[in-house]
């Protein structure tokens, strides 16, 4: 009686995990299916929880990595033990202080493009902090607040007028206290290779910015050659336009794997 009963319940169970499996594979795209997000300062990978489901109702593999945002160098290894766990070709895609960590970290050999959502992108030798200048400073940057260990977070009047003012109050007040602190050494680090010389690029550029001067982010997107998106949005163009930005992040990964 156990045997039967148990044999009974190893068929339906794999009758039952087969069954999603099939579907996955029939609506598996071609070419890049994997997608590594990297996101930016004061977030976690939750600030991409909009766009997640949505390439995922697409077939795509994705992960959202948890940067600890301590240097450069720790959130490029931190991407890089993600990109180790994928299975194929790759779309890395960074916003904000993210676009530093793509613009490095994206010389793994399973990435097959990048894509810079409101982001910094570095070019070799080259920090965070030198970009910028001769622009007049965002007004985000008056809400900077030091703590003693050298971390910077933002106030709660930075994150509703600056860094997310598109979005709802209670979104707002989930960023703030979910925020995490980036450190100001980071900033002065400089990259070594810059990955968008040798991948395709894509760049969403947010027109009403006010962390990262849309004037910047024109400007950089022209240098990387960058297939480009502008939307009316403010910092956070993936909570603020979720199906716009997942619609241009599947269309990357189609351009892309046309040129892996």
């Amino acid at each position: 009686m156990f045997k039967s009963t148990y044999f009974l319940f190893s068929a339906l169970a794999a009758a039952t995990f087969a069954q999603p499996q099939a579907a996955t594979a029939q609506t598996a795209p071609q070419g890049v299916k994997n997608i590594v997000l990297v996101h930016g300062a004061f977030a976690d990978g939750a600030s991409y929880n909009k766009i997640i489901p949505l390439l995922e109702a697409k077939g795509y593999h994705v992960t959202a990595v948890q940067n600890p945002l301590s240097s450069l160098t720790d959130d490029v290894a931190a991407t890089k033990r993600a990109l180790a766990l994928q299975d194929g070709p790759t779309l890395l895609v960074g916003h904000s202080w993210g676009g530093a960590v793509i613009s490095e970290a994206g010389n793994d050999p399973k990435v097959a493009g990048l894509v810079f959502l409101a982001a910094w992108a570095l070019d070799a030798n080259q920090a965070a902090g030198d970009l910028g200048k001769g622009l007049p400073p965002t007004p985000g940057a008056a809400e900077f607040r030091p703590d003693a260990a050298g971390f910077v977070s933002m106030t709660r009047k930075g994150i509703d007028e600056d860094f997310a003012p598109d979005l709802k109050p209670a979104e707002r007040q989930l960023i703030y206290v979910t925020q995490g602190p980036l450190s100001l050494s980071g900033l002065g680090q400089k990259a070594t290779a810059a990955a968008w010389k040798t991948r395709p690029s894509f760049y969403v550029v947010a027109s009403e910015d006010r962390m990262i001067n849309p004037e910047l982010q024109r400007q950089l997107a022209k240098q990387l050659g960058a297939t480009t998106l502008t939307l009316k949005s403010s910092h956070v163009p993936m909570l603020s336009h979720p199906t716009e930005v997942a619609n241009f992040i599947v269309e990357a990964a189609k351009k892309s794997a046309a040129k892996k």
